[in-house]
C-alpha cells in the first residue's frame, strides 16, 4: 500500500468520523453525564466497533451482505431498535445529562463502553460505509502488513476523533455553558436518536 492509497482511505475514514449522527449524540451524552474519562472510554469502544466492521470487511463481509440482504436488514432493525431505546432514556432524564455531574448520577464506565460498542455494531449506516467505500481498498491490501494499516486506520483516526470530542465537551469552561441548558439538550438528543432510528426503517 502506498502512501498515497493510505492518504485517501483516512481521508474517507476521517469523513466518516466527523459526519454527525447517532454516534457524536451518544459520545456527547456520556461525556457529558460521566465526564471525561466515560466520554473516552465512549469514544475507543466506539472504535472497537468500527475497527470489528473494517475487520469482517477483510473478511468478506461485503459478499456475505451482498447475498444475504435478509442478514443486513436484520441488523438495520437491530440498529433502528437501539437508538430508539437510547432515544427514549433521553426522554426520560430528569435534570439533564451535565446536571447529573452535581447529583453524583454518573453513569458507569461499563454503561459508558457499552453504549460506545453498540452505537457503532449496530449502525446499519456504518455497514453501508465500508460496504461503499472501505472495500474498495480491501482489494488493493492483499499482505499482511496492508491489511493490518487498512483494519487500524479507521480504528485510531475514530478514536481519536471522538476523543477530542469528549475533552472538549468535559472541559470546565464548555461544561458551565452546557449545564445551562443540559435539559434541553436531552430532550434534543432523544429526538434526534428516534428520528434517526425512524429514518433507518423509513428507508430500508
Amino acid at each position: 500500500m502506498t502512501f498515497s492509497v493510505w492518504l485517501g482511505l483516512a481521508l474517507v475514514c476521517i469523513l466518516g468520523a466527523v459526519s454527525p449522527g447517532p454516534s457524536l449524540v451518544v459520545m456527547m451524552r456520556h461525556s457529558l453525564a460521566g465526564g471525561r474519562l466515560h466520554g473516552i472510554v465512549a469514544a475507543w469502544s466506539h472504535a472497537l466497533g468500527v475497527g470489528f466492521y473494517a475487520l469482517l470487511t477483510l473478511l468478506g463481509l461485503a459478499v456475505i451482505l451482498k447475498q444475504s440482504p435478509t442478514l443486513f436488514t436484520a441488523i438495520a432493525y437491530a440498529g433502528a431498535a437501539y437508538l430508539a431505546w437510547l432515544g427514549i432514556k433521553s426522554l426520560r432524564a430528569k435534570g439533564g445529562v451535565a446536571a447529573k455531574l452535581e447529583k453524583g448520577e454518573k453513569t458507569t464506565l461499563l454503561e459508558a463502553a457499552r453504549d460506545g460498542a453498540m452505537i457503532s455494531v449496530l449502525n446499519p449506516k456504518l455497514a453501508l460505509f465500508f460496504l461503499a467505500l472501505f472495500s474498495q481498498f480491501v482489494a488493493i491490501g492483499t499482505d499482511t502488513f496492508s491489511r493490518a494499516v487498512i483494519v487500524a486506520t479507521p480504528f485510531v483516526i475514530d478514536g481519536l476523533w471522538y476523543t477530542i470530542v469528549a475533552l472538549v465537551l468535559s472541559s470546565p469552561h464548555v461544561l458551565e455553558k452546557l449545564k445551562q441548558k443540559a435539559v434541553l439538550i436531552d430532550r434534543l438528543c432523544g429526538i434526534v436518536l428516534i428520528g434517526l432510528a425512524v429514518r433507518v426503517v423509513v428507508t430500508l
